[in-house]
């Protein structure tokens, strides 16, 4: 949920991948419901296992509980966001947990416009006039 509400709220200015400790072999029925609710169709996309490699691509790593199953990479800026796993969960449980993580989410998306836009007016003006902005990512 959390990466395709992140794609819808970031637009082409960020970068995210999802990725979990124990990945389930495809999305739960309650997560595609509650996202196809909101227009988002994730019916076909696949779960898929956190790596140190993805951890390092990131430039925030945003936890969801998996505590020490989490891959630590130093010097990376890790955020813990305290939920549930909708696995299983009835689809109003589901839908509330989905409205948490788009308001985190609408945050998340904020702080790192901000931190581009500060990055960017700090770079060369060479490189500020080229209009090229990298991306934030997060995972």
């Amino acid at each position: 949920m959390s990466q395709s509400l992140f794609e819808r709220v970031a637009g082409d200015r960020h970068e995210a991948r999802s990725a979990g400790t124990e990945p389930a072999d495809r999305v739960h029925p309650n997560v595609v419901a509650a996202l196809r609710e909101q227009g988002i169709d994730i019916a076909e996309r696949t779960p898929r296992l956190l790596t140190d490699d993805l951890a390092r691509w990131a430039d925030v790593v945003v936890t969801m509980g998996c505590g020490d199953a989490c891959p630590v990479i130093p010097g990376k800026r890790y955020i813990d966001w305290d939920l549930r796993d909708p696995k299983d969960l009835e689809l109003a449980e589901v839908r509330a947990i989905r409205d948490d993580i788009a308001s985190r989410v609408s945050s998340l998306v904020k702080d790192l416009d901000r931190t581009a836009i500060r990055s960017y007016t700090s770079e060369p003006s060479d490189t500020a006039a080229s209009g090229d902005r990298p991306p934030k990512r997060f995972s």
